[in-house]
């Protein structure tokens, strides 16, 4: 017996499918780490197969997921100043910032780039590290979808969780214990502006031993925060604070 061929409108209706399913997944797995911390990323794993070729002493990857509640308002604030100051504005997208980024980068000239916290996050949590159009467009998608599912408050919470601080330091917890000796809950303005001064490359600039070049960017940032007006700017994405004793 011959075996039938699949016509143009089997395979349309295949992929349809297909593509309806990775929608459906990728929705659900949104909304599970809308109440769940992730338990890892992509790129922590990445730096901790790294560490363990390039055979470190230390190549444990140190990550600890906290709430906003149990972190310093300075450091959602700091991160906001140094990263996003429209954060609280767009809808994930700077495209003002994207736009810049793109005419700098067609004159070949070297720039951070301009992704939102939002993208950030949707690149960090759901994603590998690239430059491909593919990864950029993927990456919209998902900043779409924790846009919508997530919400301000739980996109700030997790990109302060999963934020690389420093070598195979991830997140404010984390990073507060290594280099202050206190948790996130006790760091102070000038404390939270040094994490955030060495987010653009954790790995080549250091918190706990900052360079002038990190020491300058605390400054910068610190002086932002006091512009902003604070962290009365961002208290309507942070949780309500329980004042009964």
């Amino acid at each position: 017996m011959k075996k039938k061929r699949l016509g143009f409108r089997e395979i349309r209706l295949i992929i349809t499918k297909l593509l309806l399913s990775l929608v459906l997944l990728s929705v659900l797995w949104v909304l599970v780490y809308r109440w769940v911390a992730p338990p890892a990323t992509l790129h922590m794993v990445k730096r901790r197969a790294e560490a363990g070729t390039a055979d470190k002493a230390d190549p444990v990857i140190r990550y600890k997921f906290v709430s906003l509640e149990e972190m310093s308002e300075q450091l959602p604030l700091a991160v906001v100043a140094s990263e996003d100051q429209l954060f609280l504005e767009h809808n994930g997208f700077d495209f003002d910032a994207i736009a810049d980024a793109f005419k700098r980068n067609q004159k070949g000239k070297n720039i951070r780039g301009g992704s939102t916290i939002s993208q950030q996050v949707a690149k960090n949590v759901f994603l590998w590290h690239g430059r491909s159009y593919l990864r950029k467009g993927v990456e919209a998608y998902f900043t779409f979808l924790i846009e919508l599912l997530w919400g301000k408050q739980r996109i700030l919470e997790v990109y302060l969780n999963i934020a690389e601080m420093g070598d195979g330091m991830f997140g404010v917890e984390a990073a507060s214990q290594k280099y202050f000796r206190k948790p996130a809950a006790k760091v102070g303005r000038q404390e939270a502006a040094r994490l955030a001064a060495v987010l653009p490359n954790p790995i080549r600039y250091s918190a706990e031993r900052p360079s002038a070049y990190v020491l300058g960017r605390q400054r910068r940032i610190a002086r932002a925060m006091g512009r902003l007006g604070g962290t009365t700017y961002i208290k309507t994405i942070l949780p309500q604070k329980d004042e009964k004793k």
